[in-house]
């Protein structure tokens, strides 16, 4: 039952399918028919598919066979009327060609008309095209034309308006045109060579700027100076203001300049030749020496091509490299001031063209780059007057030079830039000026020195006597009453030195001027460089005179008395350099003069070589002496070197009259001392080895020589006895050996009232070995006569006795 049911179902879903298919073989195109019949061939039930179709085929030819039947008749009828009307088309047929051919024949002559009015319509067409599209190349045409006349005459920035307007304007209207494609694939070629031709402009334009900046500087700096003259400032006041007004002016008409197509404007760049236009008293700006018109219609040029920025690059690129050329000092600028002017002309000549440039063209410079520019001419500048005013040796170029740069400050100031670094290394050059001045003083005071006879000045009237008094501060009431003729106390180079130090004070009071310092600026710069003249310079041209080897006593007395007038004088100069400032000494902060010490340390350094030259003299006449120390014989009289030593001594001492007291008394004891220490050492000295008690008795005579001399006061102001102290060692030495007192000198040696209390034991036993040699070698048989055995024991006992206390004073 249950495969029977299944069967059926089978058998109905199966007859379903084929029912569709069939369905779907009626409705589907021929052409979409294989899909559905491989379904029926993919089954199993191929057999039955193929019965319903043969059915569903029988049926469909049933239905055909009714419709046929049905309609028959009225097909018969069709074609029966379709044979009636064949008759009459052939007859209708057969007419339209006859009525054709006759039309034919009539309208050929019609159509040969129609041909003719159709090619003159045609003609007549194009004619007027033609004119039209000629109307519309004219323009073209007669702008290329326009721009190639514009180009001949070198005329390029109208030429490039005309470029712009052909190519924005005219062309596009006749684009498709040959001529036109060669006008376009020109107007590049154009362009570059407005480009290069402006460019060229350009080029001349800074390297005739280049040339002839030092012409643009020289005329800046005379301008500022005539702003500087004060007697024609009020002058000049109304007409620097209408200076001032056309420079203004000037920067506006940019367009004007621009615009003008004068052949002058679009050819001339560069300096215009404006010297015989110059007006004596007038000097021309720079906006009247320069035509500008080149950078501005280069600028406007590369503006409209759109390389603007090209441009000002390559200008500013440029004028570095002309900045560096003109900040590039010549070698030889050191040797004149010519060389330092026409460097600073050419800087100043290169920043007012620049400043021009940065107020008439909006972006081409700008202030920043200005300001770089100015930073680096400003430190190469600063360092090239470093290393060329340092071998500057002229005070007067160096002044020069201070002014020139003053000058060269004060006109850039104009013009807006910084300048307070100038003003900076001006102090530096100020202490090179002072150098200078200090090595030119050096030679001055040399020639005074070198050429003083150091003789006091004699005077023979009131005249010269008032012309001395005038040169240097001098008052002597005594001096005043004494008739003519009579002396200043000092020599020829007191007021020459004088007037030099107010002659240098001068001197570095013109260098402070136009700096910008105060008064009290100008006062301690003043004094300090006076001071270093004196305590350097003076100080080492009196010293270098003092130690000079063929210097007599003479001239160092003179040098004392000359320094001891210049010291007096100080005050004097204190006095000239407030006076000159306008700055009290009483000021806080006021550097004092040390011409006081100078002087005082050239008088001591004199007072040291009188001494000094004394004990050589001394040393001389020393030399000299020729004693025979075995002699037996006594003398009556002082050796002759020690009577003319004693002479020279006198002789000189009267020479100290116009010394200070102190001076010569210390001169006098200096070469007392100095005498009687070296009359010790020659009778002590190595060489002699044995002496007798006769040339002990000749020396004697020589000291007592010495202490008259000591005695009779060779310089006033010694208390009595005081000079004779020099000579008490040899004294009291040769005192112990002449009268042989050697009990009294042992028992009271050490005690504060001994009687030769200067005798060192050192000494006497030297001296007393001299004399026990004597005594041995003079008589070999002396050891056989009784006297002098004794005096022998004697000699050797005071010897042993002197030892004992040589040895126990050092213990």
């Amino acid at each position: 039952m249950e495969r029977s049911k299944m069967a059926e179902a089978e058998s109905l879903e199966t007859a379903a399918e084929h029912e569709r298919i069939l369905r779907e073989i009626e409705s589907t195109d021929t052409a979409c028919i294989g899909p559905t019949l491989r379904s029926v061939y993919d089954g199993e039930e191929h057999g039955r598919f193929m019965e319903k179709l043969e059915t569903r085929i029988r049926n469909h030819d049933r239905e055909i066979e009714k419709m046929c039947n049905f309609h028959y008749q009225g097909f018969v009828d069709s074609i029966t009327e379709l044979l009636k009307v064949r008759g009459e088309a052939q007859k209708l047929k057969n007419q339209v060609t006859d009525t054709n051919r006759k039309l034919q024949h009539e309208g050929k002559e019609l159509v040969i008309a129609m041909e003719e009015l159709k090619q003159c319509r045609l003609q007549q067409r194009n004619i007027s095209a033609t004119v039209d599209k000629l109307m519309l190349c004219l323009p073209v045409l007669e702008m290329y034309s326009k721009l190639r006349d514009q180009m001949k005459t070198k005329r390029h920035y109208p030429a490039l308006k005309t470029l712009e307007h052909l190519e924005h304007t005219y062309l596009p209207q006749v684009s498709h045109y040959r001529f036109c494609k060669v006008m376009v694939d020109n107007i590049p070629k154009l362009r570059e060579e407005i480009k290069d031709v402006s460019m060229s402009d350009l080029k001349d334009f800074l390297e005739s700027i280049r040339k002839h900046s030092d012409k643009i500087g020289e005329t800046a700096m005379k301008q500022a100076q005539q702003q500087r003259n004060l007697d024609n400032i009020v002058l000049q006041q109304p007409r620097i203001g209408s200076k001032r007004k056309s420079k203004k002016d000037a920067y506006t008409i940019f367009d004007t300049e621009i615009e003008s197509t004068s052949p002058k404007s679009e050819q001339d760049s560069g300096i215009l030749d404006v010297e015989d236009e110059e007006d004596d008293d007038e000097v021309p700006g720079a906006q009247d020496l320069v035509d500008f018109s080149p950078v501005y219609r280069c600028l406007h040029i590369y503006s409209v091509l759109g390389a603007r920025e090209t441009f000002e690059n390559y200008y500013r690129k440029q004028r570095r490299k002309q900045a560096r050329l003109v900040l590039q000092p010549p070698s030889n600028m050191h040797e004149t001031l010519d060389g330092y002017r026409k460097y600073f002309n050419q800087i100043v000549g290169f920043f007012v063209v620049e400043d021009h440039i940065l107020h008439t063209t909006q972006g081409l410079v700008n202030r920043a780059y200005i300001d770089e520019l100015w930073e680096m001419a400003l430190s190469k500048t600063i360092a090239a007057l470093r290393t060329h005013s340092s071998y500057c040796s002229d005070p007067n170029l160096v002044l020069d030079l201070k002014n020139l740069i003053v000058l060269f400050a004060d006109t850039l100031q104009v013009y807006g830039f910084p300048v307070n670094q100038l003003f900076d290394m001006l102090l530096e050059i100020r202490d090179q000026y002072s150098e200078t001045l200090l090595k030119k003083w050096a030679s001055i005071f040399r020639n005074i020195l070198d050429s003083d006879n150091y003789s006091p000045i004699p005077v023979t009237s009131e005249e010269v006597y008032k012309k001395v008094v005038g040169q240097f501060p001098f008052q002597d009431i005594e001096l005043e009453k004494q008739p003519f003729p009579k002396k200043f106390p000092f020599s020829e180079f007191v007021p020459k030195v004088y007037n030099q130090i107010k002659e240098f004070i001068y001197a570095c009071l013109k260098f402070s001027e136009d700096l910008h310092l105060s008064s009290t600026e100008i006062d301690d710069m003043i004094r300090k460089s006076t001071n270093l003249l004196l305590t350097r310079t003076l100080s080492n041209s009196l010293q270098n005179v003092i130690k000079r080897k063929n210097i007599g006593l003479t001239e160092l007395v003179q040098i004392i008395i000359n320094t001891t007038h210049l010291e007096k004088s100080c005050k004097y100069l204190e006095e000239f350099i407030t006076k000159i400032t306008n700055v009290l000494p009483e000021t806080v902060h006021t550097t004092k003069l040390y011409g006081t010490t100078t002087f005082k340390d050239a008088r001591h350094a004199a007072e040291e070589e009188i001494y000094t030259n004394l004990n050589q003299k001394i040393d001389q006449f020393l030399q000299l002496a020729d004693y025979d120390w075995m002699t037996g014989d006594l003398g009556n009289k002082a050796s002759d070197y020690l009577v003319d030593l004693i002479a020279f001594l006198r002789s000189t001492f009267a020479v100290f009259t116009h010394l200070p007291g102190k001076v010569a008394q210390t001169a006098c004891m200096s070469a007392c001392k100095h005498l009687a220490t070296s009359l010790m050492q020659l009778l002590l000295e190595a060489e002699v080895r044995q002496l007798t008690l006769g040339a002990l008795q000749q020396f004697n005579l020589d000291v007592r020589e010495c202490e008259q001399f000591a005695r009779s006061g060779p310089v006033p102001g010694f208390q009595e006895d005081t000079l004779q102290l020099a000579f008490i060692d040899l004294r009291q030495l040769l005192d112990l050996f002449i009268q042989w007192d050697w009990s009294t000198y042992l028992a009271d040696y050490g005690q504060p009232n001994c009687k030769y209390l200067r005798v060192n034991p050192v000494t006497a036993l030297t001296l007393l070995e001299k004399m026990k040699d004597t005594s041995r070698k003079n008589n070999v048989f002396a050891q056989f006569r009784k006297n002098e055995r004794d005096k022998q024991k004697l000699i050797d006992t005071v010897a042993r006795q002197l030892r004992g206390l040589i040895s126990s004073h050092h213990s």
